[in-house]
């Protein structure tokens, strides 16, 4: 099991696996967005795991979920994209990584499979060593989903 009810009535999540890029290796280093240059990764999967990858392959597009573990988790108003000349908004009124929970979002393509547990993904935005907590497939809406 990934997730379990923590003692407090909070969650405990585990990584299934974690984020490898060679280019964004400090958070001043990442796009705000994917399409906004972001570049290619490597996504490695927990060997325990790997079987849950069954189904995707190269051309596959998913949802990552990421864990922003170097996000600052007390921020409730920010301005949009760090620009001061935007009026204040409520951090859930943005994509700031910057949140009480700091799950990431990404739509990526699988460009490559490579031994059990490896995807190169791309484009990712996100640092070198940020945990990957899930993966979803996009949906084309078929009933075989």
């Amino acid at each position: 099991m990934v997730a379990e009810e923590g003692r407090e009535g909070g969650y405990v999540l585990r990584p299934i696996g974690r984020v490898c890029s060679s280019v964004l290796r400090h958070r001043e280093d990442c796009p705000h967005q994917g399409i906004e240059g972001a570049p290619e990764a490597w996504i490695e999967i927990d060997p325990g795991l790997s079987d849950g990858l069954d189904g995707i392959g190269a051309g596959s597009e998913i949802l990552l979920f990421t864990w922003l573990h170097q996000a600052q988790r007390g921020v409730l108003k920010l301005h949009p994209r760090g620009d001061p000349r935007k009026p204040l908004r409520g951090v859930f009124a943005t994509r700031s990584p910057d949140r009480p929970n700091p799950v990431g979002l990404h739509r990526v393509k699988v460009l490559e499979t490579a031994g059990p547990g490896r995807l190169r993904v791309g484009p990712l935005e996100v640092i070198d060593g940020t945990p990957v907590i899930d993966i979803k497939p996009v949906l084309s809406f078929s009933r075989d989903e």
